[in-house]
């Protein structure tokens, strides 16, 4: 009885792994826990304002950003999950996928505000607000807010959600990273009333017709920031 018991079970496993279906060895099987969220294309989800867009970021700043996951300096469970076991090769093929991927931007709906709400947003991004030490967007995202190689991202095209959502996670250390954390640093000298501003400002602006992100070493950091000191940075 005791050799029984141990042969069926060896017998019922060998046949439910014949019957199992193959899985494809694909990227675009690998990266389907991503573009479930994210969209086929990392266009971002059309039913959520949460999940932002991938497509044509710096792929240095999508690695970094799942290893921040992996580290614990992003707090978010079900991304710390599906980076948990990537290895750094593995990150950076996704990030150069999604890298690559150029789809249409699609605006998401803004809340009513005062248009004296949206102008405060143009200054904070176009100049920022000296007396609070607060450099403009533009300084590092660049001036069309496309982005920056290697590690900055786009800002354009972005929800107000998530825009409004992550600056709230900055100044909440539920998203952080590379000390001096500079993100950190200006988002809580935002009052809540700036992130509104800033947020709404950036959802309603047209996307410009390059959205490539400007050439590396084309921005001069208004502030020391750890994450572009590094090789690997992102802001």
């Amino acid at each position: 009885m005791r050799w029984i018991i141990p042969f069926a079970a060896l017998l019922c496993s060998g046949l439910a792994h014949a019957d199992s279906p193959s899985v494809p060895d694909t990227l675009q099987q690998r990266i389907a826990a991503c573009t479930t969220c994210h969209g086929v294309h990392g266009e971002g989800s059309p039913a959520s304002g949460f999940f932002p867009r991938l497509a044509g970021k710096p792929a240095g700043y999508l690695s970094l950003q799942m290893q921040n996951f992996q580290r614990g300096l992003r707090k978010y469970a079900p991304m710390e999950y599906t980076v948990r076991l990537l290895t750094p090769a593995y990150m950076h093929e996704i990030a150069a996928y999604f890298a690559a991927q150029q789809v249409p931007y699609e605006r998401k709906p803004i809340p009513p505000l005062a248009p004296s709400t949206l102008q405060r947003g143009e200054q904070l991004i176009t100049t920022g607000d000296p007396s609070r030490k607060i450099p403009p967007c533009q300084a590092c995202h660049g001036k069309q807010l496309t982005g920056t190689e290697p590690s900055v991202p786009g800002l354009v095209g972005l929800p107000y959600d998530y825009i409004s959502s992550q600056l709230g996670s900055w100044r909440t250390g539920t998203r952080a990273s590379a000390a001096p954390d500079c993100m950190a640093q200006i988002a809580n000298r935002l009052a809540p009333a700036d992130i509104t501003a800033v947020s709404a400002w950036l959802a309603s602006q047209h996307v410009p017709a390059d959205t490539h992100p400007q050439a590396a070493g084309s921005i001069t950091p208004p502030l020391r920031c750890g994450v572009l000191q590094a090789p690997r940075g992102g802001a």
